[in-house]
Formats: C-alpha cells, structure tokens, sequence
C-alpha cells in the first residue's frame, strides 16, 4: 500500500494496452477479503504524467472521505487508485498542485524540458522526433513546408490502430495542415490563452496553433488508451472482485480521461460479474453521446457505451462545468470529423461536444439536478443524471480552464451519495 490519507488503499498499475500488473492485482482482491470490506471506491486520475503525481491526486480527492463516513454506520469502504500511462502537457496550471513551470507568462508557443520527457516515455516518441518538434517550434518559420513538416509529425504519434477503433478519424488527423492550425489557433485567441499582441504576423501565428494540434493529438491517443485500459484492464479485475468472498460493492469515478477508462470497464465486465453499484464521470473527456442508445444525428447508431448503464445497480452520474474550456472549446474542435457544414465559427457542440461540458444527451429518463439539488437526496435510485458542478468546479487559468478543479469536498460526498454509502 502507498502512503495515503485513506486506509485501506490499494493500487491497480496497467500499461498501455491494459495488461495489469499482476501482483497489485492479486494484493487487491486478497486484501479487499482479509479486510471484509462492504464497499470498494474506485478512483481513476486523467491526464498525468507519472505515478508520484496520480498519487497526490489521490491522497487531495480522498481526503474528505474519512470524515464524510462518520456518520454512515455498518460499512467498511476501501480505495483503489488506477495508474495507467497518460500525458499532461506541463505548461497547464492544475488548481490545487501549483507548478512554477506551468504559472509563467504567456509567450511563444514552446517544448518544456518535461514535456518533452513525457512525449517519449508516455507517448513513446522518439528522441529525435522530440528534438525536431521543439526545433521547429522554437523556430516558427514563415515557410509552409516546416508547418506541414510539424503537423505530420504531431499526427505520426497519434495512435489510430489498436483494439479501439473509432468510426471517423477527426480532422484534426485528416484535414489540411495550415487549416487546421487557423482553426486552434483562433480557438486559443477564443479562450485567451494568449493575447492577440503575442500571434505575430503571417504564417508565425500559427505555430499558437500548431503546439495546440500536438496537445490534442496527444489526449487523442490518450482517449483512446483509457478505452483500452478500461475495457482490456479494469473490467476484467471487476470480475475477479465480484468472486471475492465476501464481494465489496464496487463504487467507480474517474477524471477527464480517466471517466472514460472506468465507465469502458462496463465493456469489459465478464459474463456472470454481476453489476458495479456506482458510477461517477467528473469532467468527462469523451462524447456526449457515450450512452445514448440511438445517436440523434444517425439513428442507425447508438452511443459507444449505449445502453451498458443497466450493468450499474445505482446511478450514473455526470457532473459537468460551463467553466470547463478544455471541454467547452477545445475538445469538440478537435473531435469533430470532416463535414461539409463545420467551420471555424460553426463548430456544432451539440454533436461533437464532451460529456464533461453540458452532460450526457440522448439517454432516456436523464435527471438534469443542480450540485446542490444531489447534495439534497435528488439523485435518482437508479438511471442517469447529470449534476451541473460548475458552483465548485470553476478554478483554472487558460486553456483548459476548470477542468482539473475536482478536489471538493462537494464531489467527494457526491460519490458516496450515489453508492448509496452515506444518505
């Protein structure tokens, strides 16, 4: 066990593929036994670069439980952390973790010396590939060919294979490289990341944009990796706790890409497994439409996840902040896929937008409750909801705004709400 806030605290390690470290595996269900827990919670972090930081993560968010759970009489709650291989950018300010790195001023866009790490360890570029991104950002050329150069590269380290397919590769991997560029670069000068002074002239103001291109492509193999991670990893580790004896009742939550990973183990729950009581998505990184079983743009279609609510006793619930740039602006521009009808200024939230921005759409019987409103016994016995967070979930500075603003106290109680463990 790590040194934690909570106890009993375990961690579930897997790799990029969702293969889990055996032997945390194995400690967990045997300790979740010996320690004759009635209730697991399950946390899984974001974006992160390592261990060390998932770790905080989770000793700030758990930190409230232990008082919360005074008063519930008659249970034995248990934590888990899941550490699998995600980025952050470390020029993005994180509320409750300041970073020097990440509180200069504005300027040039540029590769930090631990962005740069991250790239190859995480995303497994290579050195060289690392060193010429930087190159080429340091140098903001005016010639085309050193912006398409870049491009190329940021889109060579997408992950576009694997075991989680997507329908329809976004355009921010098939569209015209100087067009994509004018779109994040005006998406920044949007949410105020920079100020306009700082663009510069002709083609050097699109670099602003075409660092913006590599983030995303960056969280795009990271969406795509949580996928894996909850459906190949974490699923099939529920099931094994379901044979535990006595069996907890499995609470799960999970941050930005991490929402993604636990709400993708429903995927990968055995046959037999039985149903998780609990399942809390703060600040979603992934569609709207996860759930919905039939797409309102496509009828033929249903949500990824549409339906896979039923193997959740308890709620589904999706808290969501207005204050949530990273979702609210930069996530549907960078999801969208190629259509006649998208523009720059046109970009349509209502089919591209993320599930952590306005809430899950189209599921059947979706409560839609104020924080404070679930704070007051209003989430559903069973079902979806969405709870606007935005009340506490409002802190972050440019571009991703309030979206790594989790740790309230507000959300801790939230989780234990819909298990069912406090009333």
């Amino acid at each position: 066990m790590a040194d934690m806030c909570v106890r009993p605290y375990w961690e579930l390690a897997f790799d990029s593929g969702g293969d889990v470290d055996p032997a945390a595996r194995d400690a967990l269900v045997a300790g979740v036994a010996r320690e004759n827990l009635t209730d697991l919670v399950v946390f899984a972090h974001g974006w992160n670069n390592d261990r060390p930081r998932a770790t905080r993560l989770y000793d700030r968010f758990f930190a409230p439980f232990p008082d919360l759970l005074r008063a519930a009489d008659g249970v034995r709650v248990g934590y888990a952390g899941v550490i699998w291989p995600s980025m952050h950018f470390a020029d993005e300010p994180v509320p409750d973790f300041p970073d020097r790195a990440a509180a200069t001023a504005p300027g040039p866009p540029a590769l930090d010396v631990r962005t740069r790490r991250a790239l190859v360890d995480v995303l497994l570029c290579e050195e060289a590939v690392a060193d010429r991104l930087a190159e080429l950002l340091d140098g903001r050329s005016e010639d085309p060919a050193r912006l398409a150069e870049f491009v190329a590269l940021a889109r060579g380290l997408m992950d576009t294979g694997g075991r989680e397919p997507d329908t329809d590769p976004p355009l921010l991997l098939t569209g015209d490289a100087r067009v994509v560029c004018e779109d994040f670069t005006a998406a920044l000068a949007q949410v105020g990341v920079v100020p306009p002074e700082l663009f510069g002239g002709g083609l050097k103001k699109l670099w602003h944009g075409a660092h913006e291109l590599l983030r995303q492509a960056s969280y795009y193999t990271m969406k795509r990796r949580a996928g894996t991670v909850g459906r190949e990893g974490l699923g099939p580790v529920l099931g094994r706790l379901a044979g535990a004896s006595p069996a907890p009742r499995v609470h799960l939550a999970g941050h930005s890409f991490g929402a993604r990973l636990v709400a993708y183990a429903l995927r990968g729950l055995p046959e037999g497994a039985g149903r998780v009581a609990s399942l809390t998505l703060l600040q979603g990184a992934f569609s709207q439409f996860a759930f919905a079983s039939r797409l309102p743009f496509d009828r033929k279609r249903g949500g990824a996840l549409g339906g896979l609510q039923r193997r959740v006793d308890g709620p589904v619930v999706c808290c969501h902040s207005r204050r949530d740039t990273a979702l609210g602006v930069l996530y549907p521009l960078a999801s969208r896929v190629a259509r006649d009808d998208d523009s720059l200024l046109g970009v349509d939230r209502s089919r591209w937008g993320a599930i952590g921005y306005e809430g899950m759409r189209a599921v059947d019987g979706c409560a839609a409750l104020s924080l404070g409103q679930a704070m007051d016994g209003g989430l559903p016995a069973t079902g979806c909801a969405n709870v606007d967070a935005s009340d506490v979930v409002r802190r972050g500075e440019p571009p991703s705004g309030a979206h790594s603003d989790i740790c309230h106290r507000e959300l801790a109680r939230l989780i234990l709400l819909a298990g069912r463990i406090v009333r």
